[in-house]
């Protein structure tokens, strides 16, 4: 069902100070800044050959990275990213194999323009999931 690794996704206190190491110390690609404010992140993508690394940052007091970075002052690994062909159909297979899917189960834009959906960490060996249809 679960396709390639899309992305890791970290989350960092600094965005501009991350971004730079990937860029000028590892000499990776980056992208620019990309607010997404449903998610409550503001995002970039190191792109890699095999994959790509999304740093993430807290976009307003809701965010999800805020709550992280509060128990993670030096940030840390967020979550993985998984491709799945069908993300209505990857859905309900991980819904019937007894996976809770975050939020109302519904997917949302990810950062890519593409739907998303996350899963319980629980249910993953204390790692969020993401999958994201391709």
């Amino acid at each position: 069902m679960i396709g390639r690794l899309n992305h890791v996704a970290i989350a960092v206190p600094d965005l501009a100070a991350a971004a730079s190491k990937y860029r000028d110390t590892l000499g990776a690609r980056v992208s620019a800044p990309l607010a997404l404010p449903e998610h409550g992140v503001t995002t970039v993508f190191v792109e890699l050959p095999n994959t790509k690394i999304e740093l993430l940052v807290p976009l307003g007091e809701d965010s999800p990275i805020a709550r992280f970075l509060e128990r993670n002052p030096d940030g840390g690994i967020h979550h993985l990213c998984y491709e799945v062909e069908d993300i209505l159909a990857a859905r309900d297979r991980l819904k019937a194999e007894g996976a809770r899917v975050l939020g109302d189960g519904e997917p949302k834009t990810g950062a890519h323009g593409k739907p998303v959906l996350f899963l319980h960490p629980k249910d993953f060996n204390g790692t969020l999931v993401e999958i994201e249809q391709v």
